[in-house]
């Protein structure tokens, strides 16, 4: 079955940090450019960070400097190292292809708060 699993959210102070996880399948990773997206309470889903096969990582002015995206090929996992963190990165965090093809998974959520 293909699918998304993604981990490692969790409450976190402003100024803090967090390394987000996304275990798939390799019909998901192994052709495509993978992504992390966030969605707030009451917005849309917005791409935050995207790698390409090649490993060629692009952010979104919002996080650019603070969050770091990698993949590791061996595992068909990619991860989201997220530092200094802001309240505005409240979010639920989905990983997936770029553009979107497959059913989102659960997410996990990210609380930053004092």
């Amino acid at each position: 079955q293909v699918q998304l699993v993604e981990s490692g959210g969790g409450l976190v102070q402003p100024g803090g940090s967090l390394r987000l996880s996304c275990a798939t399948s390799g019909s998901i990773y192994s052709p495509n450019d993978m992504g992390w997206y966030r969605q707030a309470p009451g917005k849309e889903r917005e791409l935050v960070a995207r790698i390409t096969r090649s490993a060629l990582t692009i952010y979104a002015d919002s996080v650019k400097g603070r969050f770091t995206i990698s993949r590791d090929n061996e595992k068909n996992t990619v991860y989201l190292a997220m530092s200094s963190l802001k309240p505005e990165d409240t979010a639920v965090y989905y990983c997936n292809t770029v553009p979107q093809n497959f059913r989102w998974g659960q997410g996990t959520q990210v609380t930053v708060s004092s």
